[in-house]
Protein backbone atom coordinates (compact mmCIF):
# COMPACT_ATOMS: atom_id res chain seq x y z
CA UNK A 1 0.00 0.00 0.00
CA UNK A 2 1.74 3.55 -0.97
CA UNK A 3 0.32 6.81 0.48
CA UNK A 4 1.50 9.97 -0.31
CA UNK A 5 0.87 13.02 1.57
CA UNK A 6 1.49 16.78 -0.45
CA UNK A 7 0.59 20.11 0.29
CA UNK A 8 -0.01 21.80 -3.43
CA UNK A 9 0.04 25.13 -1.99
CA UNK A 10 -2.36 25.56 -4.41
CA UNK A 11 -3.40 22.28 -6.49
CA UNK A 12 -4.24 24.55 -9.63
CA UNK A 13 -0.51 25.71 -9.48
CA UNK A 14 0.50 22.03 -8.97
CA UNK A 15 -1.52 20.79 -11.83
CA UNK A 16 0.63 23.66 -13.95
CA UNK A 17 3.68 22.31 -12.97
CA UNK A 18 3.05 18.63 -13.62
CA UNK A 19 1.43 17.07 -10.20
CA UNK A 20 -0.95 14.74 -12.20
CA UNK A 21 1.41 13.59 -14.64
CA UNK A 22 3.98 13.01 -12.19
CA UNK A 23 0.51 11.11 -9.99
CA UNK A 24 -0.15 8.93 -12.82
CA UNK A 25 3.19 7.21 -12.52
CA UNK A 26 2.98 6.41 -8.92
CA UNK A 27 0.75 3.67 -8.15
CA UNK A 28 -0.47 5.22 -5.36
CA UNK A 29 -3.60 3.56 -2.98
CA UNK A 30 -3.79 7.57 -1.76
CA UNK A 31 -2.97 11.12 -2.12
CA UNK A 32 -3.57 13.31 0.56
CA UNK A 33 -3.60 16.73 -0.55
CA UNK A 34 -3.34 19.93 1.56
CA UNK A 35 -3.65 23.78 0.87
CA UNK A 36 -5.52 23.16 -2.29
CA UNK A 37 -6.68 26.95 -2.50
CA UNK A 38 -9.44 26.25 -4.57
CA UNK A 39 -13.70 25.65 -4.52
CA UNK A 40 -14.81 22.61 -5.61
CA UNK A 41 -16.61 24.37 -9.14
CA UNK A 42 -13.40 25.77 -10.10
CA UNK A 43 -11.68 22.37 -10.50
CA UNK A 44 -13.18 21.92 -14.22
CA UNK A 45 -10.11 20.30 -15.69
CA UNK A 46 -10.46 16.21 -15.96
CA UNK A 47 -6.86 15.94 -14.21
CA UNK A 48 -8.28 17.08 -10.51
CA UNK A 49 -10.42 13.47 -10.28
CA UNK A 50 -7.63 11.47 -11.67
CA UNK A 51 -8.70 8.68 -13.34
CA UNK A 52 -8.95 5.37 -10.81
CA UNK A 53 -9.46 7.05 -7.88
CA UNK A 54 -12.38 8.40 -5.69
CA UNK A 55 -11.91 12.07 -5.24
CA UNK A 56 -12.99 13.88 -2.21
CA UNK A 57 -12.55 17.49 -1.50
CA UNK A 58 -13.43 19.43 1.62
CA UNK A 59 -12.92 23.67 0.48
CA UNK A 60 -12.69 26.31 2.77
CA UNK A 61 -15.00 28.40 2.90
CA UNK A 62 -12.81 31.77 2.01
CA UNK A 63 -11.88 31.51 -1.79
CA UNK A 64 -7.91 30.29 -2.45
CA UNK A 65 -7.06 29.61 1.00
CA UNK A 66 -6.33 26.37 2.66
CA UNK A 67 -8.65 23.31 1.73
CA UNK A 68 -7.61 19.39 1.68
CA UNK A 69 -8.37 16.49 -0.62
CA UNK A 70 -7.96 12.92 -0.71
CA UNK A 71 -7.81 10.83 -3.94
CA UNK A 72 -8.46 6.82 -3.05
CA UNK A 73 -8.22 3.88 -4.93
CA UNK A 74 -10.81 1.98 -2.57
CA UNK A 75 -14.09 3.16 -2.17
CA UNK A 76 -14.91 4.38 1.85
CA UNK A 77 -17.61 3.52 3.73
CA UNK A 78 -18.15 6.63 5.03
CA UNK A 79 -16.15 10.61 4.29
CA UNK A 80 -16.16 13.22 6.89
CA UNK A 81 -15.55 16.55 6.35
CA UNK A 82 -13.96 18.75 9.42
CA UNK A 83 -13.79 17.40 12.86
CA UNK A 84 -17.53 19.31 14.44
CA UNK A 85 -15.79 22.55 15.39
CA UNK A 86 -16.91 25.44 13.45
CA UNK A 87 -13.55 27.05 13.18
CA UNK A 88 -11.61 24.76 12.42
CA UNK A 89 -13.77 23.21 9.46
CA UNK A 90 -14.53 26.57 7.93
CA UNK A 91 -10.94 26.37 7.01
CA UNK A 92 -11.47 22.76 5.15
CA UNK A 93 -8.38 21.40 6.99
CA UNK A 94 -9.59 17.85 8.23
CA UNK A 95 -11.10 15.30 5.76
CA UNK A 96 -11.39 11.55 6.57
CA UNK A 97 -12.12 8.64 4.44
CA UNK A 98 -13.56 5.44 6.56
CA UNK A 99 -13.19 2.05 5.66
CA UNK A 100 -12.96 -1.30 7.44
CA UNK A 101 -11.00 -0.45 10.50
CA UNK A 102 -8.90 1.98 8.87
CA UNK A 103 -9.43 5.73 8.41
CA UNK A 104 -7.43 7.59 6.24
CA UNK A 105 -7.19 11.37 7.27
CA UNK A 106 -5.51 14.84 5.09
CA UNK A 107 -4.72 17.20 7.68
CA UNK A 108 -3.52 20.84 7.05
CA UNK A 109 -2.71 22.07 10.44
CA UNK A 110 -2.49 26.04 10.84
CA UNK A 111 0.61 27.93 10.34
CA UNK A 112 1.44 30.82 13.05
CA UNK A 113 3.78 32.68 10.98
CA UNK A 114 1.26 35.35 9.83
CA UNK A 115 0.75 36.86 13.08
CA UNK A 116 -0.28 36.79 17.13
CA UNK A 117 -3.82 35.76 16.28
CA UNK A 118 -3.68 32.72 14.14
CA UNK A 119 -0.72 31.59 16.46
CA UNK A 120 -2.89 31.33 19.40
CA UNK A 121 -5.68 29.76 16.74
CA UNK A 122 -2.89 27.27 15.87
CA UNK A 123 -2.61 26.57 19.93
CA UNK A 124 -5.66 26.45 20.15
CA UNK A 125 -5.76 23.77 17.87
CA UNK A 126 -3.33 21.93 19.66
CA UNK A 127 -5.54 21.70 22.45
CA UNK A 128 -8.40 20.68 21.07
CA UNK A 129 -6.83 18.24 18.69
CA UNK A 130 -4.66 16.66 21.89
CA UNK A 131 -7.77 14.49 23.18
CA UNK A 132 -9.73 13.63 20.18
CA UNK A 133 -5.71 11.71 18.83
CA UNK A 134 -6.36 9.90 22.33
CA UNK A 135 -10.07 9.24 21.18
CA UNK A 136 -8.19 7.61 17.86
CA UNK A 137 -5.57 5.61 19.42
CA UNK A 138 -7.99 4.33 22.06
CA UNK A 139 -10.76 3.27 19.46
CA UNK A 140 -9.23 0.32 18.32
CA UNK A 141 -8.90 1.44 14.77
CA UNK A 142 -5.99 1.83 12.53
CA UNK A 143 -5.85 5.38 11.33
CA UNK A 144 -3.22 7.21 9.38
CA UNK A 145 -2.96 11.18 9.14
CA UNK A 146 -1.30 12.65 6.30
CA UNK A 147 -0.40 16.29 5.67
CA UNK A 148 1.16 19.37 6.53
CA UNK A 149 1.71 19.52 10.33
CA UNK A 150 3.43 22.72 10.25
CA UNK A 151 5.71 21.77 13.36
CA UNK A 152 9.43 20.51 12.98
CA UNK A 153 9.50 17.81 15.75
CA UNK A 154 13.39 17.84 16.88
CA UNK A 155 16.58 19.80 15.56
CA UNK A 156 17.05 16.76 13.11
CA UNK A 157 13.69 18.22 11.34
CA UNK A 158 15.24 21.58 10.63
CA UNK A 159 18.37 22.73 9.16
CA UNK A 160 18.47 26.20 10.73
CA UNK A 161 17.59 25.21 14.22
CA UNK A 162 19.24 27.44 16.18
CA UNK A 163 17.91 30.68 14.61
CA UNK A 164 14.89 29.28 14.38
CA UNK A 165 13.88 28.73 18.37
CA UNK A 166 11.39 31.68 18.55
CA UNK A 167 9.87 31.42 15.57
CA UNK A 168 6.17 30.19 14.49
CA UNK A 169 6.88 25.73 13.57
CA UNK A 170 9.82 24.93 15.94
CA UNK A 171 8.52 27.18 19.56
CA UNK A 172 9.44 25.22 22.14
CA UNK A 173 5.49 24.89 23.02
CA UNK A 174 4.82 23.17 19.72
CA UNK A 175 7.52 20.55 19.99
CA UNK A 176 6.85 19.63 23.09
CA UNK A 177 2.85 19.48 22.10
CA UNK A 178 4.30 16.87 19.28
CA UNK A 179 6.14 14.83 21.83
CA UNK A 180 2.98 14.27 24.13
CA UNK A 181 1.65 13.03 20.73
CA UNK A 182 4.46 10.83 19.82
CA UNK A 183 4.85 9.58 23.46
CA UNK A 184 1.59 10.25 25.89
CA UNK A 185 -1.08 9.80 23.22
CA UNK A 186 0.63 6.81 21.39
CA UNK A 187 0.83 7.85 17.47
CA UNK A 188 3.97 7.40 15.51
CA UNK A 189 5.63 9.57 13.25
CA UNK A 190 5.97 6.67 10.85
CA UNK A 191 8.81 8.57 8.97
CA UNK A 192 11.29 8.10 11.17
CA UNK A 193 10.34 4.56 11.68
CA UNK A 194 11.84 3.82 8.56
CA UNK A 195 14.18 6.72 7.86
CA UNK A 196 16.38 8.56 10.49
CA UNK A 197 18.76 10.05 8.49
CA UNK A 198 19.71 13.65 8.91
CA UNK A 199 18.87 16.58 6.17
CA UNK A 200 15.36 14.98 4.77
CA UNK A 201 13.18 17.96 4.71
CA UNK A 202 10.08 18.67 3.04
CA UNK A 203 9.69 22.28 3.21
CA UNK A 204 11.52 24.98 2.01
CA UNK A 205 11.53 28.65 1.53
CA UNK A 206 11.19 29.99 -1.57
CA UNK A 207 13.54 32.99 -0.82
CA UNK A 208 17.54 32.57 -0.41
CA UNK A 209 18.02 29.96 -3.05
CA UNK A 210 16.73 27.37 -0.15
CA UNK A 211 15.58 24.18 -2.03
CA UNK A 212 19.07 23.85 -3.82
CA UNK A 213 20.48 24.49 -0.78
CA UNK A 214 18.27 22.12 1.46
CA UNK A 215 17.74 24.51 3.44
CA UNK A 216 14.44 23.47 4.85
CA UNK A 217 11.91 22.19 6.88
CA UNK A 218 10.40 18.72 7.86
CA UNK A 219 6.82 19.52 8.56
CA UNK A 220 4.69 17.04 6.57
CA UNK A 221 4.34 13.80 8.18
CA UNK A 222 2.39 10.09 8.28
CA UNK A 223 1.22 9.98 11.68
CA UNK A 224 -0.28 6.80 12.61
CA UNK A 225 -1.78 4.46 15.00
CA UNK A 226 1.22 1.51 16.13
CA UNK A 227 -0.44 -0.89 14.53
CA UNK A 228 -0.50 0.98 10.87
CA UNK A 229 2.70 2.46 11.86
CA UNK A 230 4.31 -0.63 12.31
CA UNK A 231 3.04 -1.52 8.61
CA UNK A 232 6.02 1.17 6.97
CA UNK A 233 8.19 -0.65 4.54
CA UNK A 234 10.06 2.39 2.94
CA UNK A 235 9.79 6.36 2.33
CA UNK A 236 10.65 8.59 -0.11
CA UNK A 237 10.66 12.52 -0.10
CA UNK A 238 10.11 13.53 -3.50
CA UNK A 239 12.33 16.78 -3.81
CA UNK A 240 13.32 16.44 -7.53
CA UNK A 241 10.58 18.15 -9.53
CA UNK A 242 9.02 21.43 -7.93
CA UNK A 243 5.19 21.00 -7.84
CA UNK A 244 5.29 23.62 -4.40
CA UNK A 245 6.97 24.69 -1.97
CA UNK A 246 6.75 21.10 -0.29
CA UNK A 247 7.27 17.83 -1.34
CA UNK A 248 5.85 14.72 -1.48
CA UNK A 249 6.22 12.55 1.10
CA UNK A 250 5.58 8.91 0.02
CA UNK A 251 5.72 5.57 2.31
CA UNK A 252 5.26 2.12 1.40
CA UNK A 253 3.47 -0.05 4.17
CA UNK A 254 2.70 -3.01 4.09
CA UNK A 255 -1.33 -4.34 3.21
CA UNK A 256 -3.20 -3.77 6.50
CA UNK A 257 -5.29 -6.92 7.37
CA UNK A 258 -8.75 -6.58 6.29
Amino acid sequence: MRIIAFNANGIRAAHRKGFFEWLKKQKADFVCVQETKAQHWQLTDRDFFPVGYHSYYHDAEKRGYSGTAIYSKHQPKQVIYGLGWEEFDREGRWLQLDFDNLSVVSLYFPSGTSGDERQEFKYRCMDYLRPRLEEFVASGREYVICGDWNIAHKKIDIKNWRSNQKNSGFLPEERAWLDEVFGPVGLVDTFREVDPREDRYTWWSYRGNARANNVGWRIDYQVATPGFAALARKAEIHAEDNFSDHAPLIIDYDAPEP
